[in-house]
Parts: C-alpha cells; sequence; structure tokens
C-alpha cells in the first residue's frame, strides 16, 4: 500500500507550526482492498477511511469533475489508476498540494515549497473556480498565516473576483460559511479574512451587513479613521489582542451594523444606531445560524456599547440595570467578555490603540460592589412578588452609588 502525508501537515511541518492532524492519501487501491485490510469507511461523499489502529484518515486518490453550480455539484472518480499527481492537482492552493513519503521526501510538482518561502498563497489551476467554499478557505488562511508576511497572490484574488461575478460565492451555505468563519475568529489575525472578503468582492455576498458599512462615516473627533468599515476592522483587530474567545471577536467586530442605516442626510452622526442595529444582527445570525451563546454576547455589546464607553458618567441607577440586563449578578455572568469587546471598539480607533481604558476596571469594581449586596435584607422585610426585585435593585444600586462616589473622590484625591 502507497500511502502519503498530504496537506495541511506537510504545509504546517515545513512552516515549523504545529502539526494538530494529519491527513493521507494512498495510491493504488480500491474500496474493498481497504476493508479487506481493516480500515473503516466514513463519510458518504468521499472514498475515505479510518486506520484501525491510530484512527487517522486516509483517503483514495482521486480526481472531481464539476457538474452543477455550487460546492455539491462534483462527481467523483476514485480508482487505483488515479496518481499522486493527479490527485494533488485537484487541491486549492500549492502550499496545501505537496505530499510526503514515510522517509520524508517531498512531493512538490506545483512548487509550493518555493510558495511557502515567498509567502504566497496561490491556486493550484483554474479547477479552483470551481468550489465555492475555497474562497472562504483562502481568506481562512491569510488569516492564519498574515502574520508571517502571508498574502494573496494577485491572479488567485483575480479568479476569486470572477467566481464571485459569476455567482458562484451565491451557492454558499449557512452550514459552510459559519464553519469558516468560526475557524477565522479562532486564528491569529482574523482581520485577514475580512479584508480578503472584501478585496475579492465577496463580503458583499456572504457578508452584506459588514460589507455596507464600509464608505460610511463617522464623526472625525472621535474616529480620525472615519470610515465605519475601517473601523470594525480596526475593532476586531484589538479584539484579537485582549481575548482569544471567538464570540468576542465576533461581537466586536459586528457592534456597529445599525450605522449602515442612517439616512446620508445625518452623516457623520449615529444616532440610536445601537438599538437600530439588533434587527440586522437578528437576521445575520438566523441567516447564519449562529449559535445562540455568540448571539447573545453580540447583542450585549451592539446595545450598551456606547453605554460602557460613558460608564464614568451614568447615573448608579443606570449602571446597575445595565449590569442586571447583562446578568452581571450572575455565577455565569459573560460580563468579562462584553468589557473585553467594549474596550476593542475604544481602542478600535486611529491613534487610540493602546490608550487605556478605566470604564472596564470601574465597571467590573461596580458590579463587584452590587453582588457583594446582602439581598436577603429585602426578604426580612416580608415583602413578596416583585416588591422582592425592586428591594434588591434598590439595594444594588444603593452599593453601587457608595462606590461610584468613594471612585470620585479617590480620583480627585489623586489629581
Amino acid at each position: 500500500m502507497k500511502t502519503y502525508l498530504v496537506g495541511g501537515a506537510v504545509r504546517d511541518r515545513l512552516l515549523d507550526f504545529p502539526v494538530k492532524e494529519r491527513d493521507w492519501l494512498v495510491v493504488g487501491e480500491t474500496a474493498d482492498s481497504m476493508l479487506a485490510a481493516g480500515f473503516r469507511p466514513v463519510g458518504k461523499d468521499f472514498p475515505v477511511f479510518l486506520h484501525p489502529i491510530d484512527h487517522e484518515e486516509y483517503a483514495l486518490a482521486r480526481t472531481e469533475r464539476k457538474t452543477a453550480p455550487g460546492y455539491k455539484g462534483f462527481a467523483v472518480h476514485a480508482s487505483p489508476d488515479v496518481t499522486l499527481e493527479e490527485d494533488l492537482l485537484r487541491r486549492d492552493l500549492t502550499v496545501n498540494a505537496m505530499a510526503m513519503t514515510d522517509d520524508g521526501e517531498l512531493i512538490d510538482p506545483f512548487h509550493g515549497r518555493r510558495d511557502l518561502e515567498n509567502r504566497i498563497l496561490r491556486h493550484v489551476s483554474p479547477a479552483f473556480s470551481e468550489d465555492p467554499v475555497r474562497i472562504l478557505r483562502v481568506a481562512r488562511f491569510a488569516a492564519r498565516y498574515a502574520h508571517l508576511g502571508f498574502t494573496v497572490a494577485e491572479e488567485t484574488l483575480e479568479l476569486m473576483r470572477k467566481m464571485v461575478v459569476a455567482g458562484e460565492a451565491d451557492f454558499l451555505v449557512a452550514e459552510r460559511v459559519w464553519a469558516e468563519l468560526h475557524k477565522a475568529l479562532l486564528e491569529r489575525t482574523p482581520v485577514a479574512f475580512f479584508q480578503v472578503l472584501k478585496d475579492c468582492g465577496a463580503l458583499r455576498v456572504v457578508f452584506p451587513e459588514l460589507d455596507a458599512l464600509f464608505g460610511v462615516p463617522q464623526p472625525e473627533k472621535y474616529h480620525p479613521e472615519i470610515d465605519t468599515g475601517v473601523h470594525a476592522l480596526m475593532v476586531l483587530e484589538q479584539a484579537a489582542r485582549l481575548s482569544e474567545k471567538p464570540e468576542v471577536r465576533l461581537a466586536a467586530l459586528l457592534h456597529d451594523l445599525g450605522k449602515a442605516l442612517t439616512p446620508s442626510q445625518h452623516w457623520p452622526s449615529h444616532h440610536g444606531h445601537e438599538q437600530k442595529g439588533l434587527p440586522v444582527l437578528a437576521k445575520l445570525c438566523q441567516r447564519l445560524r449562529v449559535p445562540n451563546h455568540f448571539k447573545s454576547l453580540c447583542a450585549q455589546v451592539m446595545q450598551y456599547h456606547t453605554h460602557c464607553h460613558r460608564a464614568l458618567e451614568l447615573r448608579a441607577d443606570t449602571l446597575t440595570d445595565m449590569l442586571q440586563t447583562l446578568g452581571a449578578f450572575k455565577p455565569d455572568s459573560h460580563l468579562a467578555e462584553f468589557l473585553q469587546a467594549c474596550e476593542a471598539d475604544a481602542r478600535g480607533r486611529t491613534g487610540f490603540e493602546d490608550r487605556p481604558y478605566p470604564q472596564a476596571d470601574y465597571i467590573r469594581s461596580a458590579a463587584l460592589a452590587a453582588t457583594a449586596v446582602d439581598t436577603s435584607v429585602a426578604l426580612l422585610k416580608g415583602l413578596q412578588g416583585e416588591q422582592i426585585g425592586i428591594a434588591i435593585r434598590k439595594l444594588r444600586a444603593q452599593a453601587v452609588n457608595d462606590y461610584k462616589q468613594r471612585y470620585q473622590q479617590l480620583t480627585i484625591e489623586s489629581a
């Protein structure tokens, strides 16, 4: 049995990246011979098997033929006469079209190693254009390797643009979009994912709500970068610095969707964008089937990021109500993630990237003060029903107000 290590494992080994999983290619075998050797078949669309001992994936060498639009419109041909080079030819990028023998010999018919050294993401052949998911994959690889200086080859970007114009991106389904988006949000430079999609024109098809922000101005006094779309990507960049959690990064990216709804005659002001964006966010999350915990944080950040920025000015009652809505008094509170996304928003502006954000510590401390209140006092007064909640809110608001006064006094003394 001729087996070759292929794909990402070869690529990352050459880059000295940690290899998380290994994929193997089998040449000269059939499904029957694999079963006879003890391999277990997996999946329905491709001839892939699990090794009987280590359970790694082994795929029969195959070729593909486009039969219909979209990423499912393929006829797969797998047989013992399919060569290694023929299989590698159908892959997306040259850096993914390399193979390695058991003794470490590199087989590189499409010069993937050269492109690795030159930090280029380049398509293998025109067949790239047959699968729209590859648009998302290229963008995701850009997010993974941008910090190493990788860029997308201009001819590959041009091919991606032609795919978008031809309508191939319209066939992307929610599950695949979300899967690639989630992976991209976990990468070191997630902003590169969206920049590549914008550069090839796919952003307006896949994420039209985000694309609509580009060209929408904001007040230069507060946003020297002016363009709301540019700001959104800067916020994502800051979120990646502050948190590795994909939900924080997504919430930071999408917080200003409402600004795309502002009539141009009202520019650069965006009054009420925090509320206006909520239906837009809801539609995006429904379309892409975004998990609930992502959706919840995105909505909280969208609705309350301005309150967070103005925390030092808020009345104690207003701050208490915000904390209550955010679930800050619950054991499983996500206040920390909310504050990270808001801090990313504050820093995602030209010249503000390294500014301190005292609002985060202020809100955390206020939440701790309110949580420490002995709410049993309210119960001892014989209150019932809604009266209990009202009494507890008053106690928490008083604790927040006491903290606010102490904070202001300390600020005066340290001035």
